[in-house]
Order: structure tokens, then C-alpha cells, then sequence
């Protein structure tokens, strides 16, 4: 066993370190020119906060095989160099919890403060907002500790007498399997009466019970953009390809098409000088902010559109070449979108399956997993984290296409040379807040493939006991939201594709889709 956990150790220690050269790999691929040199905070945030969301993720295959390793092992005891999975657990979680809820708005505050304003006065501003909010969450969280931190577990009271040793047995049988005394005992659970069924309570650590509310609004968070993107993603893929350009246009289309697009930037360009001028002026209510936030997506939606009429007019020495990657381009979002698709139904059957039948119909992926074990040792680990992964990518998606939808929402859009650092951090702190959840809801949809690990002691038993929150997982209540989402995001598919089709007839060809479907 010590070899095996010896070589465990070093696996992971060199996958953080890759995890951590891919952050920064994402993070200098990913930004704006205009952060090029500068806003080192918030990359530094940025780079932390996608390292400790993947390792959370990466975390639970480890739990797994660390549990693996110590199989053999006659007690606990007997297994001492295995990781300290449950300690580690607690520790990326709390740092999570640090990062979403303080660094991170800490960050924003600060990169989208007023640039006119001293960098000293810039730091004031967002340290007094972060203050007030982790006053706040502070108060929230020891009163909330304080009055319902407890955690309540349902147990079998079982007892028996003691006596010498017996010579003979024959006192034991199927109907009597306690040992005789003068009052009735109930030490076997198959014949013990209901009333034997009792409740333990005891008080839970405050850094489990952190988890736990973090859990919660991830969880939140998590079943509505989860909900959505799982269905989302691979269909958006598909619908792409549906919609792609077939073939090049004329020139003279590309010329009335990008006049109609240069009509629509001067537009927008007179509503953001308008808005800037509110701003200047100290009138920046709800209105102002909603207004802000329409320019915001009518300006992604442009900037997706001059993209897609670029698609459909290459121009160049290489406009050949340029027009073969496209349609080879399409052809990926095609065979990703098909491979999304499997994986989405094999998800949503599995959670139907698994966790909404009860008894179980069967444990499905746990069964897949289990057996590509048995291939190769670590096959079924890798399979299992990446099916973790997908959930992360559709809550992305999901996130991207009610963002587009609802004005409400803020979209922060990820491009490839062009994120600015606030929707880094956005999206940063989505995904280390849903990541909790994907974790939660993972180890509770494979938990016959997770058993016995530290992660399933933690949210498979401590969080769904909790006074006041065990209900939500009692009844399924994440799990139904979810099923019920991607349902209703494939209905809104089914029944909106023509008419997204007719708008986007009648706007620039080939315009660029947001999740398959245009917005209008």
C-alpha cells in the first residue's frame, strides 16, 4: 500500500502543477489587450481561482482512488499514508468560499471602479464594499450557526445484555438473536420495531457548516444555468452547424450587409455617448444601469454578426484557406455537439435513473465507471472527472444563453484575446461557486462509485443532515429543477426554432447564434 500511496502523492503534485501552468495559459490567451501589462491583482485572482476550481474537481477522482488504496486494509488505521482527503476538502472549500464571496468582489470593485479616481480612493471604495459584505455574511453565518448548526442523524437504537461466554448456541435463532434477559432487547435491525428508531444530534464544525450554506446558493445557481446549459450546449452546437453558411456571398451583399452593420454601430455608439453623459451627470439609477446593460448584449450581438459576415465574405491572399477551416469549423461544432448530446442524455437519464426513482432502477454510470475500472486502473477515474467537467462547461452555457435572454442578467462573454478582466472574474467566481455543487451533486448522483470516500462523508451524510437543509435533498428538490430545466430548455428548442430561424432571415444572414438560437 505504501508504494501505491507514494505514487499517489507524486500524481498529485504534478497534476496541480500542470493545473496551475494552464491557468495562466487560459489567462494570457484569454485577455484584452487592454489589460496587457497591468490589473497584476486580478490576474493573480483569476489564475487562483481556476486552479483551486479544477483541483476541487480533480479532487474527487483523487478521493476515489485514495480510497482504493487503502482497500486491503483491515481498519483505517492500518492505512497511513493515504492523503488527508477530509482536510483537504475543507481547506479548498473554505478558500472557495473566501474567493467568491471576498476576494473576488474585492477585485471587481476595484478594476471597475471610476478610472478618473486615485488609485488610493479606488481601493477605499471596494475595500469598504467588501467590509460591508463580509460583515454581513458574517453576521448571517453565526447567527444562522448559532441557532440551526446542528446536524441531525437518524439512527436504530440496538442493544443487548452481556453474559459469560456460552458453551452453546442453541439459545440463537432468527427469532430470538439477542442474548436472554429479564427485559425485551432489540440488537438486530431486520426484527427491531420502528420505535427503536431514534435521533442523534450533535453540533457541526463551523468550516463544514460554511460548506454547507456555500453549497446551497451554488447549488441554486448551479440547478438553474446547469439546468439550461446541459441542454443548451449541445444543441447550440448542433444548430450552429444547422445554420451554417453554405456557401460565400457576393460582394455585393457583403457590402449591403456590413452598411446595415455600420448603421447599427453608429446607432449603438450614439446610445453609449448618451449613457456617458448620464454618468457624468450622477444620474445612474435603475434605469441608467438597465439601459447600460441592453448596450452591453446589442454590442456582443454586433460584434458576433461583423464575425459571422467575416465567415460568410473571406477576404485575403488566403480566402480559400480561411473558407475550408471555417466549413472544417462547423464540422467540429457538428461532431462536439453530437458527443454533448450522448453525454447530456446519459446524464439526465442517470439522475432519473438514480436519484428520482426510488429504489433505484439501477446505478447506471456507476456500473460504466466501475467496470472501465477494471480495464484500466485509472479509465474509469478520468471518465467520472470529465462527466464532472461537462457540468461546469453547460453551467458556462446555460450562464451565456439567460444572460443573452433576461435583461436582468449580466453577460460577461469569454472570447479568445478579448475578455476583459471583470468578466474573468465573473466567470471565475461562477465557476468556483457552482464547482462546490457539481461536487455535492456528483458524489451524490455516483455515490455507489464515490462510497466510502471523505467527500461522500461530507456531503453525502454531514450536509444532507443539517437542521433546516436536510429537506432539500430529502425530496430531490435540486435534482427535479435540473431534470425540469433541461426539459424545458429542449421544448423552448423544439418550439422557437422557426421562429428564430424567420428573425434571423431577417436580420444579417448567418447571424451569429448564442446557444443555436438568436436573441433578439
Amino acid at each position: 500500500m505504501g508504494d501505491f500511496n507514494l505514487a499517489l502523492v507524486i500524481v498529485a503534485v504534478v497534476v496541480s502543477v500542470l493545473v496551475l501552468l494552464v491557468s495562466v495559459y487560459l489567462l494570457v490567451n484569454y485577455q484584452h489587450p487592454d489589460d496587457a501589462n497591468q490589473a497584476y491583482f486580478p490576474k493573480f485572482v483569476v489564475v487562483l481561482g481556476l486552479t483551486v476550481a479544477v483541483l476541487s474537481i480533480l479532487m474527487l477522482p483523487a478521493d476515489v482512488a485514495n480510497r482504493q488504496a487503502c482497500r486491503k486494509a483491515v481498519y483505517n488505521g492500518a492505512c497511513n499514508l493515504t492523503l488527508p482527503m477530509r482536510t483537504l476538502w475543507l481547506v479548498v472549500y473554505i478558500v472557495d468560499a473566501v474567493l467568491v464571496f471576498l476576494v473576488i468582489p474585492f477585485a471587481m470593485f476595484y478594476y471597475e471602479g471610476d478610472q478618473d479616481k486615485s488609485v488610493g480612493k479606488r481601493l477605499k471604495t471596494a475595500l469598504i464594499w467588501v467590509v460591508a459584505s463580509a460583515v454581513v455574511c458574517g453576521l448571517v453565518l453565526g447567527i444562522l450557526y448559532g441557532l440551526v448548526g446542528k446536524v441531525d442523524f437518524t439512527v436504530r437504537h440496538l442493544s443487548s445484555s452481556v453474559e459469560t461466554f456460552p458453551n452453546s448456541f442453541s439459545g440463537f435463532s432468527s427469532g430470538q438473536p439477542c442474548i436472554s434477559g429479564s427485559l425485551p432487547r432489540a440488537c438486530a435491525a431486520s426484527t427491531a420495531q420502528a420505535s427503536s428508531l431514534t435521533t442523534w444530534t450533535m453540533r457541526a464544525t463551523f468550516p463544514e457548516y460554511v460548506v454547507a450554506l456555500t453549497t446551497i446558493v451554488g447549488s441554486v445557481l448551479f440547478t438553474i444555468f446547469g439546468g439550461v446549459g446541459i441542454a443548451c450546449l449541445p444543441l447550440g452546437l448542433i444548430f450552429s452547424f444547422v445554420r451554417r453558411p453554405k456557401a460565400v456571398i457576393t460582394r455585393s451583399q457583403y457590402i449591403k450587409e456590413a452598411t446595415e452593420l455600420g448603421k447599427k454601430a453608429r446607432e449603438l455608439k450614439k446610445a453609449a455617448e448618451a449613457l456617458h453623459q448620464e454618468e457624468r451627470s450622477g444620474n445612474k439609477g435603475r434605469k441608467w444601469r438597465k439601459n447600460v446593460k441592453a448596450v452591453e448584449k446589442e454590442l456582443l450581438l454586433l460584434e458576433d454578426d461583423m464575425k459571422a459576415l467575416e465567415e460568410m465574405y473571406p477576404q485575403g491572399e488566403k480566402a480559400e484557406a480561411t473558407w475550408a477551416f471555417t466549413v472544417l469549423g462547423y464540422i467540429g461544432k457538428l461532431i462536439f455537439g453530437v458527443v454533448g448530446l450522448i453525454i447530456s442524455i446519459a446524464w439526465v437519464a442517470h439522475i432519473i435513473i438514480y436519484l428520482l426513482v426510488d429504489p433505484p432502477l439501477s446505478s447506471f454510470l456507476n456500473e460504466v465507471f466501475i467496470k472501465l475500472d477494471g480495464v484500466w486502473g485509472l479509465l474509469g477515474t478520468a471518465a467520472f472527472a470529465f462527466f464532472c467537467f461537462y457540468l461546469l462547461i453547460a453551467v458556462i452555457a446555460g450562464e451565456m444563453m439567460l444572460g443573452l435572454k433576461l435583461v436582468f442578467i449580466t453577460i460577461h462573454p469569454m472570447k479568445w484575446g478579448g475578455t476583459l478582466m471583470n468578466s474573468f472574474l465573473f466567470n471565475v467566481g461562477l465557476i468556483l461557486l457552482c464547482s462546490i455543487s457539481v461536487i455535492q451533486f456528483c458524489a451524490t448522483a455516483f455515490a455507489y462509485y464515490a462510497q466510502a470516500t471523505a467527500a461522500q462523508e461530507i456531503f453525502g451524510h454531514t450536509l444532507q443532515s443539517l437542521r433546516g437543509i436536510k429537506y432539500l435533498y430529502k425530496y430531490n428538490v435540486f435534482q427535479y429543477g435540473f431534470v425540469a430545466l433541461a426539459i424545458l430548455t429542449l421544448f423552448y428548442y423544439a418550439i422557437f426554432v422557426r421562429m428564430a430561424k424567420e428573425e434571423t432571415d431577417r436580420k444579417v444572414p448567418a447571424l451569429k447564434l448564442i446557444c443555436g438560437l438568436p436573441c433578439k
